[in-house]
């Protein structure tokens, strides 16, 4: 949330609203379940909002403000303070950061394409727990040939409920470059994940609209 910092999920935003409705308080359905402040009426409020959080080195505020640069959505595009504000949230430990800074050096965002240095800090971001780092890992090792390796990243990203990298380890069992039993495992962590994040309340918000369903069924 841009207004308070809070990350919140689906479940719980669409419980809150839900009973809002129902209590008669429609004009409550929109506000932050947290702090109950009203969302931003346009770009330059959210902005706005997310340089008041950066002033309180709020990691998330900073790299969401950094991507809102690097993308010029909203505000003028500007590659080289994208990049400023990724490694400043990356060195006060928002993994992601270090993401997103793999990306530039990836699309030359900012700065001269260089897949070593992407891979650099896409192993930063991994190493800090970024999920879509280890993805990208491994899909680098495998486009290299190293399929172990990017098996093993893909275990891991597997582990944090990407189902991405269950359809790459399955794709890599359809290919005969790896066992059954290592797609098998993949399936059972996957679930394991479903299991563990699974409610009521994110089903309900699932159910309401497509766009909050948090896993594939088709896994």
């Amino acid at each position: 949330m841009s207004c308070c910092g809070k990350i919140l999920c689906r479940g719980c935003t669409h419980a809150f609203q839900s009973r809002a409705y129902e209590a008669g308080r429609e004009k409550e359905d929109n506000i932050c379940p947290f702090c109950r402040a009203r969302p931003p009426n346009s770009n330059e409020e959210k902005i706005k909002q997310y340089r008041k959080r950066s002033e309180l080195n709020d990691t998330q505020a900073i790299g969401n403000l950094g991507c809102l640069y690097s993308q010029g959505q909203g505000i003028r595009q500007n590659h080289a303070k994208a990049l400023e504000l990724f490694h400043r949230a990356a060195d006060l430990g928002y993994a992601e950061a270090y993401s997103s800074i793999g990306h530039a050096y990836q699309n030359g965002r900012g700065v001269e394409v260089d897949e070593k240095k992407a891979r650099h800090y896409w192993e930063l971001a991994a190493m800090g727990g970024s999920t879509e780092a280890r993805y990208n890992l491994g899909i680098f090792e495998g486009e290299s040939g190293n399929y172990d390796q990017a098996l093993k990243h893909w275990m891991i990203a597997v582990k944090d409920g990407d189902s991405d990298s269950v359809q790459n380890i399955k794709i890599l069992y359809s290919n005969g470059l790896t066992s059954k039993d290592e797609y098998a495992k993949a399936l059972r962590s996957y679930q394991a994940y479903v299991n563990e994040v699974k409610s009521d309340q994110r089903d309900q918000a699932a159910a309401y609209n497509a766009r909050y369903r948090y896993y594939e069924s088709s896994v």
